[in-house]
């Protein structure tokens, strides 16, 4: 695997990881009882964005690090994945 094959795969991880962390601990305005004059009530009220990119950053090092130990050390590729094939020897 080249260096730029492994930036793009983590590159996705990355932001596949984002969007599963980004909806963790998130209050609405609405819910917390803090809705602002001006602003949407479904607004979130702490983000939290730099802990979110910081535990994105960390899971998908540790997503990758699995992803490259079984297809660079283990050799492992989409080949050695089971397939099941329809028999399509019988049909009329």
């Amino acid at each position: 695997m080249g260096w730029l094959s492994a930036v793009a795969i983590f590159f996705i991880i990355w932001w596949v990881t984002l969007f599963a962390v980004l909806p963790i601990g998130v209050r609405s305005q609405a819910e917390a009882g803090q809705v602002e004059p001006g602003t949407e009530a479904g607004a979130p009220v702490a983000p939290r964005i730099g802990f979110k990119l910081l535990l994105t950053t960390a899971i998908a090092i540790a997503v990758f690090a699995v992803f490259y130990f079984l297809t660079v050390v283990m050799g492992w590729s989409v080949d050695d994945l089971p397939r099941i094939v329809p028999d399509y020897s019988s049909r009329d």
